[in-house]
């Protein structure tokens, strides 16, 4: 590995932000599944969590189209919801999920910047009832136009990059938020096969 391809890796272990992530329940197109992951990497996610309990189990998560992400972001698949939620609700204090009904309040009047796990619907029907029940609150991207929602990958980067933005205003890129085993342990991950 070159001196140029390790300070690479620092630099993007250094800006990780382990205390955001995201839920994807039964989304259904790999595609969406594959923006979602950029999206994460992009501002420094490093897991992403995905339930399949109403929709076919994936052996592939759409390897073609998100290989790129793949490497970087770590996907989490959970054909239970429960034992999706037990996990998160281990390492992330509050879920917030994604809801039309109600008046959920606008991603920019939340508070981004805690410990959280945001949760995004499948395309057709957003995040189940049970899901629901099991969120600490809800928000919505808003919208002035004909159209209901946003497609499900667009809905998630424009959260994520809010929640960057006040992130970034808080200082958490400003030092490194993983602990030092942490980002050990990632950065040999990341530079298994790589000489």
């Amino acid at each position: 590995m070159t001196p140029e391809r390790s300070a690479k890796l620092d630099q993007v272990i250094r800006y990780r932000q382990p205390g955001l992530t995201v839920i994807l329940e039964n989304v259904f197109d790999p595609h969406n599944l594959a923006a979602v992951m950029r999206t994460c990497d992009a501002v420094g996610i490093q897991e992403v969590y995905a339930i399949t309990d109403r929709i076919p189990e994936r052996k592939n998560w759409g390897y073609r189209s998100s290989r790129s992400a793949n490497k970087w972001v770590d996907l989490h698949a959970f054909t239970s919801r429960e034992a999706c939620l037990e996990r998160v609700r281990a390492r992330y204090h509050r879920i917030l999920g994604t809801c039309l009904e109600g008046n959920p309040g606008s991603i920019y009047a939340l508070s981004l910047t805690g410990s959280l796990a945001l949760v995004f619907g499948n395309e057709k029907y957003g995040i189940s009832e049970d899901m629901k029940a099991a969120c600490d609150g809800f928000f919505r991207v808003p919208q002035v136009g004909m159209i209901q929602s946003l497609n499900i990958s667009v809905a998630c980067a424009v959260t994520l990059y809010e929640a960057y933005r006040q992130k970034e205003i808080a200082g958490h890129y400003r030092e490194q938020r993983l602990s030092v085993v942490e980002a050990f342990e990632l950065k040999k991950r990341w530079t298994v096969g790589e000489g």
